[in-house]
């Protein structure tokens, strides 16, 4: 395996910014684990390891404070949309900005066996080296989409749900009835940013507003739940009902 050059060296560390993802098409992975799931729907483009990169170099590389001792260069998917994959559950995002949460979103949808994600435009980059890494290689069985959310919900004729502060008590919506729809029909999940919550926009096309409700429902709490663990608990009940 010949040596790393100084200009994938260079190329690498672009790849950190969204501009030169974007320029070049192409997204960074790091560690064996990820790299290797990536590589089941992914063209790599440069493998970088210990065999043709020295460790100061692939620190240089390296967007983590740790390095993996493994970088991966790949080719992203092109941009559009599969509708004739679409599964039961879609994932709509509106405006989730952490990479991290992101990332553990992604992951989460791949547990529970979904394989679309919806993004507002205002969403975080699905191919961030962070939102990546976070994803430990689901991004090869899920596919995102980033579009006008709120027009692409209006296309719709599913159900809508979305998590609102001022929802109906998820467990109270989710009755015997509203399973028989869910089953024929299948539902859209609307999860919304880490601060504002879904946008005004988006709240006008949500059919079904529900909460996750806190227990003891009377005490004092915190205001609210974190985005990626909220995504997990209502995905998991919607799973559990089907």
């Amino acid at each position: 395996m010949a040596s790393i050059s100084k200009s994938q060296i260079k190329l690498i560390r672009s790849l950190q910014h969204k501009k030169y993802r974007d320029e070049l098409g192409l997204f960074v992975a790091e560690g064996q684990k990820c790299i290797e799931e990536l590589k089941k729907s992914f063209d790599l483009v440069v493998e970088v390891t210990p065999a043709n990169a020295t460790e100061s170099e692939i620190a240089q590389m390296s967007g983590l404070k740790t390095p993996q001792g493994e970088i991966g260069v790949f080719k992203k998917r092109p941009e559009g949309y599969n509708k004739g994959q679409m599964s039961d559950l879609t994932l709509a995002i509106d405006g989730v900005q952490d990479p991290g949460n992101l990332g553990t979103i992604i992951r989460t949808c791949d547990w529970f066996g979904v394989h679309q994600i919806v993004c507002s435009k205002d969403t975080a980059d699905c191919y961030n080296p962070k939102v990546v890494q976070a994803t430990m290689g689901s991004l090869t069985r899920v596919q995102l989409i980033y579009t006008d959310l709120s027009d692409w919900l209006r296309e719709q004729k599913r159900p809508i749900y979305g998590t609102l502060l001022d929802g109906k008590n998820m467990y109270d919506v989710l009755t015997n009835e509203r399973v028989i729809e869910l089953k024929d029909k299948g539902a859209i999940i609307v999860m919304g940013n880490e601060g504002n919550g879904i946008s005004q926009e988006v709240r006008k096309v949500i059919s079904n507003p529900i909460l996750i409700p806190s227990y003891p429902s009377e005490t004092e709490t915190s205001e609210s739940l974190n985005v990626a663990i909220a995504t997990a608990i209502v995905l998991a009940e919607f799973r559990r009902l089907r």
